[in-house]
């Protein structure tokens, strides 16, 4: 991020990185895995989100989130499950389709 600052949001008014917490900003990761990885589309089909997926969503306003679907399938075996942290630490839930999706991305290292 530091040596391509100018390709990410100006949501904080930020002049350069903050490597306080620039890692963990929704808008900052949804950058890097569209320049990085490889950005999917967007669909309210489950079976185009497969475990490894990452997928950003918008809660409300300007609350954004962010989850990885996992391996395990939920109890209807229609869609995988996501693993994040809401808050309370990470979680495993079947909230794929609970909020607009606004990113869907895979990311191979």
């Amino acid at each position: 991020m530091k040596a391509n600052f100018g390709l990410y949001p100006k949501i904080w008014g930020l002049s350069k990185p903050d490597r306080n917490i620039d890692h963990r900003r929704v808008p900052n990761l949804m950058k890097f895995f569209s320049r990085k990885g490889k950005e999917l589309a967007i669909t309210d089909k489950a079976a185009d989100y497969k475990p490894g997926h990452i997928v950003c969503w918008n809660l409300g306003g300007s609350i954004t989130h962010i989850g990885i679907v996992s391996n395990h399938q939920n109890k209807d075996k229609t869609r995988y499950m996501i693993v994040h942290n809401i808050g309370a630490g990470q979680v495993l839930e079947d909230c794929l389709f609970a909020f607009k999706i606004i990113g869907h991305y895979a990311y191979k290292n």
